[in-house]
C-alpha cells in the first residue's frame, strides 16, 4: 500500500516545498538568506493578517508558546488557561512551570468553553496579566471562542491574549490585529506544509510594552533579542535554513491559491468529512468542529484505537487515535494543509473497509458517497 498520512501534525509536504528544501545550502549570513527571511517576514505578515512583528524560531510550536510565556510573564503572573483538551492543559503546565498563577477555566473534553466562564474568571481576576486559548484543540477537534474571548481581553490594558493556533492559522481567517491577538502562535508542520521545526509567534505593541515588565528568565527564548535580529532579516542564533527554503515556497504556494480560498478548501474538506461520517452511522465528537481536523465519536461496538491501527497496519494510513481517556473512544482524520477532495474519498473509503473488519455494521460505499455529494453541492 502507498503511505498516506492524515494526521494533525506532522502533515504532507508539496513536492515543490520539498524540491526548495532540497537545493544548495546557504549560509546564514548572506545577503542572499537575508531575501529569503524577508520574503517569509512578509509572507507570514499577510497569513496573520498582521502589521506587528511574525517572529520565526527553529524549535516547534510549543517552544514558541513557551517564548511568549518567557518573554511577557513573571513569576506570580496570574494567568486565565482556557482548556478542554490535551494542549489547553499543556499551556496551563507550561505557565505553572514558569511560576504563574494560574485560574484554569476547564470544559469538559468535546465541547466548547462558555464565554460567560471566561468572563466571570476575568471579572473576579482583574489582575490577570494573561489568557490563554487554543483556537483548534486538535484532541478532540473543537473550535473554540477566540472572537468571543478576544472581545473581553482587547481592551484590558494590562492582560495579554495568548492565543494557540498551531492548527487553525491557514486553515481560516484568524484577523490578527482586527482581534486584538496580542500573541499567536503556530507551527511549520500543520497548515504550512512544512516538516516540524519552526515556530511563529506574533507579537503585538502591547505584548512588547508588557516585556518591559516581564521578569522570567530567557536566552534562547529572548523575543526582544529576536525582534531586534530578525528586523534586519538575521536571525539571533542559528536558523534552520532548509526549513526556510521551504516556508518561502509554501507562503509563495498559499499566495498562488489566494488566502480566501485557502480557507474555503478547508471549510469544503471538513464538511464532506462530517457528511461522511454521518454516513457511516458514526457521529463527529466536537460540539463545535473546527475545519482542521474532525474527531469520531466511537459507539461502544466499535474501538478508535483499533480503527487507528487497522488504517495504520492494512492499509498504510496514518490518521490520529484519541489521546488519555479517549484513546478507545475516537479516531481523528485530519484535513488541514496539503490536501485535497480526493484525499478525504480515499480515507473514508478505507475507513469503511477498516471498521467493516472491525464487525463494525457500515454500508460500504455510503460515507464515500455522502462526501462526494458534499464536493458536489448535492
Amino acid at each position: 500500500m502507498k503511505y498516506r498520512l492524515l494526521a494533525p501534525g506532522p502533515t504532507p509536504v508539496p513536492e515543490r516545498v520539498l524540491l526548495a528544501m532540497g537545493g544548495p545550502m546557504l549560509h546564514h549570513r548572506t545577503p542572499a538568506f537575508e531575501q529569503v527571511f524577508e520574503q517569509c517576514r512578509t509572507g507570514l505578515q499577510a497569513l496573520y493578517q498582521t502589521k506587528n512583528d511574525v517572529l520565526i524560531l527553529a524549535s516547534s510550536g510549543t517552544g514558541a508558546f513557551e517564548a511568549g510565556i518567557a518573554s511577557f510573564l513573571s513569576p506570580g503572573d496570574k494567568v486565565v488557561a482556557i482548556h478542554n483538551g490535551k494542549f489547553g492543559e499543556r499551556w496551563a503546565k507550561m505557565a505553572k512551570a514558569y511560576g504563574a498563577n494560574v485560574v484554569e477555566v476547564k470544559t469538559t473534553w468535546g465541547k466548547v468553553t462558555p464565554i460567560a466562564e471566561v468572563k466571570a474568571a476575568l471579572d473576579a481576576n482583574p489582575d490577570v496579566r494573561a489568557v490563554f486559548i487554543v483556537a483548534s484543540e486538535s484532541s478532540t477537534g473543537v473550535r473554540q471562542p477566540v472572537e468571543e474571548v478576544s472581545a473581553l481581553v482587547k481592551d484590558r490594558p494590562d492582560t495579554l491574549l495568548f492565543v494557540d493556533a498551531i492548527t487553525a492559522l491557514g486553515v481560516w481567517s484568524i484577523p490578527t490585529d482586527v482581534l486584538g491577538i496580542d500573541v499567536l502562535v503556530t507551527g511549520s508542520q500543520k497548515a504550512l506544509m512544512l516538516p516540524p521545526g519552526l515556530g511563529f509567534i506574533s507579537v503585538s505593541d502591547k505584548a512588547w510594552k508588557a516585556m518591559e515588565r516581564a521578569k522570567n528568565p530567557k536566552f534562547y527564548f529572548d523575543l526582544r533579542r529576536e525582534r531586534d535580529n530578525q528586523r534586519k532579516n538575521q536571525s539571533a542564533f542559528t536558523p534552520a535554513v532548509s526549513l526556510m527554503m521551504g516556508l518561502r515556497e509554501a507562503l509563495l504556494m498559499l499566495k498562488e491559491e489566494g488566502h480566501p480560498n485557502v480557507f474555503d478548501r478547508h471549510a469544503r474538506l471538513a464538511k464532506a468529512t462530517r457528511a461522511a461520517v454521518a454516513g457511516m452511522g458514526l457521529s463527529v465528537f466536537a460540539e463545535r468542529p473546527a475545519d482542521s481536523i474532525t474527531s469520531v465519536q466511537c459507539p461502544p461496538t466499535l474501538n478508535g484505537d483499533a480503527v487507528y491501527k487497522t488504517l495504520r497496519d492494512r492499509y498504510n494510513i496514518t490518521i490520529a487515535g484519541g489521546q488519555d481517556h479517549l484513546k478507545d473512544g475516537v479516531f481523528r482524520i485530519a484535513h488541514l494543509g496539503y490536501f485535497d477532495e480526493l484525499d478525504i474519498i480515499t480515507v473514508v473509503a478505507a475507513i469503511e473497509m477498516a471498521v467493516t473488519e472491525l464487525k463494525f455494521p457500515v454500508t460500504l460505499g455510503a460515507g464515500v458517497a455522502a462526501a462526494q455529494k458534499s464536493f458536489l453541492g448535492k
